[in-house]
């Protein structure tokens, strides 16, 4: 089914299962704004799949559901196989962050009757699609006693929004003169937090009223931002897109529609013959790094620790469970527009209503931080595909000199694994409202299970 709209076979037949599984992936976008609330949407659908927390498991054998967490950012669920875990594991891998900005450690000051909140972008954004729209903020503030206090403004219809202000166009004129980059400057994307001045105080008497309001509902001071994680982001809903509905407009397609729907794959997936896994990783945006990033040891510790708990320690096991597994890097990819096609190469393109998208490869220019999947690979996977009738389509990140992209596929081909980017295809990437179609997301789906079931 390569390089089809996906929606000819759906007009008389499934029509319904396509739009029934988006409206409960535009319930899980809504909600799962930042990673850790991804993490805990996460646990409470496996846990309602009977998927228990690793720690409960006493020993491990064929068909056992677990899942473990990392920090809060990270969940990595398993499905056991029939096969010995040394012989691989067929991987789902997406990410969970999307783009956004977060406020600094010392962000609340006032200026002109304002109080605002400073801010550090977060991934690759265009700067001036952030401003003069309504913004919510979600985040957890850990107080020096270690009890933690979760924020969310912004996302229930009777709270209040929060947003950055803009020049208007009768006085912008030496701004429109700037190149795009410059057009907003980073330390100009400051959150507007309150403009009311507390009673009988002198010196930043807005500042004092906004902590005051924060002391009495969040019972957190100022000192307390020292140590807290808050992000920015669009607030409300995901909405259908197009008159006729064929369309998910929403903050964060840029990667949770790939976790969405490798989410449900292994939920879904029973008695597989090879150890079914789908991990759901942190700082893909920002290159991967750190304790909750792919580049982490996070991975392959929990193999070891699966290893370990089977009666297994064997280094050279948890060597071999690496090596032979199969995955599909869960990644989105750059849709064609139809109002800019000339940064495309259309014959590898990818359209939305296609279905899946294989990136053979992703990086910038001369393939630069790419993994390049191995023919073989691909022609298993295309084998699977046809047989049970799933669309696919393949496609490069835009022409080849014109930028490019990257994932997390060449960390786990590291492990000298097979590893191909699949994904859905996306318009506006990045912006605070991206577009997907519907069709692409229930296709994904099915694919990502199939993997798992049949790979």
């Amino acid at each position: 089914m390569y390089n089809k709209n996906a929606w000819d076979k759906y007009r008389s037949n499934n029509f319904q299962d396509v739009m029934d599984f988006n409206e409960e992936y535009k319930e899980f976008i809504s909600i799962g704004k930042t990673e850790r609330i991804v993490v805990k949407e996460t646990i409470k659908m496996a846990a309602a799949a009977g998927f228990k927390p690793f720690g409960e498991m006493k020993e491990i054998k064929p068909g056992d559901k677990f899942y473990v967490t990392n920090f809060d950012k990270n969940i990595a669920l398993f499905v056991m196989g029939q096969k010995p875990l040394s012989q691989g594991m067929r991987i789902l891998g997406a990410h969970i962050d999307s783009p956004r900005m977060d406020i600094k450690q010392n962000p609340l000051y006032e200026a002109e009757g304002f109080a605002l909140l400073d801010t550090h972008y977060y991934g690759g954004i265009k700067k001036y699609q952030w401003v003069a729209i309504p913004l919510a903020i979600h985040g957890i503030v850990v107080k020096k006693d270690g009890t933690s206090v979760d924020i969310v403004i912004g996302e229930d219809q009777s709270d209040p929004v929060l947003g950055i202000t803009d020049l208007l166009p009768h006085l912008a004129q030496d701004q429109m003169d700037k190149k795009a980059a410059q057009l907003i400057e980073g330390e100009k994307l400051d959150l507007t937090f309150g403009s009311i001045p507390m009673a009988e105080t002198q010196k930043d008497a807005v500042k004092a009223n906004v902590l005051k309001m924060l002391q009495e509902k969040y019972d957190i001071d100022e000192e307390d931002f020292l140590s807290a994680e808050i992000e920015v982001v669009p607030a409300g809903k995901a909405r259908d897109y197009g008159f006729d509905r064929s369309m998910v407009a929403g903050y964060g397609h840029d990667d949770r529609v790939c976790a969405y729907t490798s989410l449900q794959a292994i939920l879904n997936v029973t008695d597989p013959e090879y150890t079914s896994c789908c991990i759901l990783v942190d700082k893909e945006e920002v290159g991967s790094i750190g304790a909750t990033g792919a580049q982490s040891l996070f991975f392959e510790n929990t193999v070891g620790e699966i290893l370990e708990k089977q009666g297994n320690t064997n280094y050279l096991d948890l060597r071999r469970a690496m090596s032979n597994s199969m995955m599909l890097s869960s990644d989105v990819s750059a849709a064609l527009d139809p109002l800019y096609p000339e940064v495309t190469e259309k014959n590898n393109a990818a359209f939305l209503g296609y279905g899946v998208v294989f990136n053979k490869y992703t990086g910038a220019r001369g393939k630069s931080g790419s993994n390049d999947a191995a023919p073989e690979y691909m022609a298993r996977i295309r084998n699977i595909l046809d047989e049970a009738k799933i669309n696919f389509q393949t496609a490069e990140l835009g022409k080849v000199d014109q930028g490019g992209g990257g994932t997390i596929a060449y960390i786990l081909g590291n492990y000298n694994m097979n590893v191909i980017d699949a994904g859905v295809a996306v318009l506006n990437m990045h912006a605070p409202m991206e577009v997907v179609s519907k069709v692409d997301v229930y296709e994904a789906y099915r694919a990502y299970k199939l993997f798992l079931e049949k790979a």
